[in-house]
């Protein structure tokens, strides 16, 4: 997986229309082709963030197709007049802490419908590093309780990315829901959590609502 946080320069804005149009028809077409092989999920962050105007969510089973998307990209009108402001690589596997236990929506289930929330919050998370030297059954105890916590608000999707020697992060974690204030209220309820005195860093912190690829492009102004 990876998350893009996409911001345009101030060029962009100034263009004619029609080669503002020609560019953003070239991204678009470029979206459509990759679409067909890949998971591509878009978002807009106008309005929530100021350095940062759209995110693409790219869920892969190889890294050169991540790659070759992100080449052709950058190649058109608009992604010329585009930044990389963030970049977040990860893979996706079953929590190790987990261990038997089963609900229904669970993460990783092979069933599991494909979500289609409002929004995406999404954020890089490290770990202070005494966290792995705690005994394994301590830390399976810790998260236990998180997950708890977690089941408390049903409407939220967890998706967690794992970036172990692969970005500058440890995990990548994708919450969607419908409702900001009850994201919100559940990571107040997480900071109270024996887990949350084991993080070392858990931001930038991205608000991205969900919107279709042509609509990103419009909201850029």
């Amino acid at each position: 997986m990876r998350y893009v946080f996409f911001k345009a320069v101030r060029e962009w804005r100034s263009l004619a229309e029609d080669e503002k149009k020609a560019g953003a028809d070239e991204f678009l077409a470029v979206l459509d082709k990759y679409s067909k092989t890949l998971d591509l999920r878009c978002y807009s962050l106008v309005g929530t963030r100021a350095d940062a105007d759209f995110m693409i969510w790219v869920v892969a089973q190889d890294l050169g197709s991540v790659q070759d998307l992100a080449s052709e990209l950058l190649a058109t009108g608009l992604g010329r007049r585009l930044d990389v402001a963030y970049s977040f690589l990860a893979m996706t596997r079953k929590s190790k802490y987990l261990g038997s236990h089963r609900h229904p929506g669970q993460e990783g289930a092979e069933d599991e419908p494909r979500r289609n929330a409002k929004y995406a919050f999404v954020y890089p998370l490290v770990k202070k590093r005494e966290w792995y030297k705690v005994p394994f059954a301590e830390r399976q105890r810790i998260m236990a309780e998180h997950f708890r916590i977690g089941h408390k608000y049903p409407a939220i999707k967890i998706n967690t990315g794992y970036s172990f020697g692969l970005d500058d992060q440890e995990f990548v974690l994708a919450f969607e829901g419908d409702d900001p204030g009850e994201f919100l209220d559940l990571v107040e309820e997480l900071r109270s959590s024996d887990a949350s005195k084991y993080t070392e860093r858990e931001t930038p912190i991205f608000t991205c609502a969900s919107v279709d690829p042509a609509t990103m492009i419009r909201l850029l102004g």
